[in-house]
């Protein structure tokens, strides 16, 4: 068994559960979730996004993904059959108020990447960060 497939047979549910939703990966390192990022309440944002996914997304967080000039970073991984309808992870920056995170957690609740449309708006605080960087989290 390769390390890979040790990693993710870890980290799936064993009853199967949260295998068919998106996972949303919320930056909380070096500028993201601190007072860097000011006039936020980065702890109500984090629990926001879990208690309005609830059942419907895997929220997680990581550190520093080093997208620091979008700090504030959300990734936003499409569910397998998001992924077999061509969604592909979305990257969001500078995700600094309410109402954008209201956005995001409507899209996910619609279905997400390869699922549904994001809003328009969305389109503002999307970003392609490094490949190195893009590795850290959609591997």
């Amino acid at each position: 068994m390769s390390k890979r497939s040790r990693r993710t047979a870890a980290a799936a549910p064993a009853d199967g559960a949260g295998a068919e939703r998106c996972t949303v990966t919320v930056c909380r390192g070096c500028c993201c979730g601190t007072p860097k990022i000011p006039g936020l309440d980065h702890a109500a944002q984090l629990r926001g996004l879990r208690q309005a996914l609830d059942g419907t997304a895997t929220v997680r967080v990581t550190d520093c993904l080093d997208a620091c000039e979008h700090a504030n970073v959300v990734v936003v991984q499409p569910s397998p059959a998001g992924r077999v309808a061509g969604g592909r992870p979305v990257w969001l920056g500078l995700v600094n108020d309410t109402d954008a995170t209201a956005d995001i957690t409507t899209w996910i609740k619609q279905g997400g990447p390869g699922l549904a449309d994001p809003p328009g708006i969305l389109d503002l605080y999307g970003f392609t960060p490094s490949r190195r960087v893009r590795g850290q989290v959609e591997s």
